[in-house]
């Protein structure tokens, strides 16, 4: 039987993997240096927390949510002495432009301006309220050239679901490291997630005791009935938090945007590592 998938979580499958590019590829790495954030998590914290402003620690800890605090304090709000956060959004719209041009070098050239079209109008529907990082990202420039609008528009999107996982994990009463654990129960490594994210062991251990306590968890670290009927509904409610933009468009239209989208997103997967801790999606 063919699985019936939630258009908007079809589309986030698709475009995950564009934004994806900024934390993985060279020339990301490389421009983040070049404007003096050397170090990966310099790089991914000052530019992702970089529209928010010169900020300390504490918003970028709610708005990330699931990073342990003394992880982030250790990046800021010490990267804006090595770079503004001006000079972090030039650096990640300059390395992920120059990745896209090499990954996307064989990917029809309208392919990449009709999903920049759709992706554009969908930006521009958005309503940001309660949506921190989604509205930051929103209420930047756009970008010159196709690439860096493709890329920024993915982003604003990329980040509008995730405030809408963030307070769905909330209404579920899970915390940063609970959520984790709940996503290695049911799919990937501890080993994968804990380290990249800064949580000690006793932490997560304490994490999982407390999902064992709530009955998320069974003694043997699996997902109960109970915590995959709970986890199947935090994922609903994203879906639903996520879907209430693409109700302007026609089926004919979403139909021609996955299908503008599936060798952009194909080529960007095919560029990151096998496996990674930010939770990249099935393949669609």
């Amino acid at each position: 039987m063919t699985q019936v998938v939630h258009p908007a979580r079809a589309l986030w499958w698709l475009f995950e993997p564009v934004h994806a590019l900024t934390y993985f590829s060279p020339e990301a790495r490389a421009a983040y240096e070049a404007a003096g954030l050397r170090g990966y998590w310099r790089g991914y914290f000052g530019g992702r927390s970089a529209p928010l402003g010169a900020v300390d620690a504490a918003p970028v800890v709610a708005a990330f949510f699931n990073f342990a605090p003394q992880m982030v304090e250790r990046a800021l709000p010490e990267v804006w002495t090595l770079a503004s956060p001006e000079q972090a959004l030039e650096a990640r719209v300059e390395g992920v432009t120059g990745a896209l041009r090499r990954v996307l070098a064989d990917v029809k050239p309208d392919l990449i301006d009709r999903s920049v079209e759709l992706l554009e109008r969908a930006v521009e529907g958005l309503d940001c309220c309660g949506r921190v990082l989604a509205a930051a990202n929103a209420d930047l420039p756009r970008p010159e050239g196709r690439l860096a609008r493709l890329w920024q528009a993915t982003t604003v999107l990329r980040e509008h679901r995730g405030d809408g996982h963030v307070a769905a994990l909330v209404t579920e009463g899970l915390d940063g490291c609970e959520a984790l654990v709940v996503r290695c129960a049911l799919d990937t490594r501890r080993e994968t997630l804990q380290p990249h994210r800064g949580w000690s062991d006793t932490e997560w251990d304490e994490a999982t005791a407390r999902l064992t306590d709530r009955h998320w968890l069974a003694p043997d670290g699996s997902l109960t009935p109970e915590g995959r009927r709970r986890h199947l509904a935090l994922e609903a409610a994203t879906d639903l938090a996520a879907s209430r933009v693409w109700t302007h468009f026609h089926r004919s239209e979403l139909d021609e945007l996955l299908t503008a989208l599936r060798p952009i997103s194909a080529a960007c997967r095919a560029d990151l590592p096998p496996t990674t801790p930010i939770g990249l999606p099935n393949a669609a």
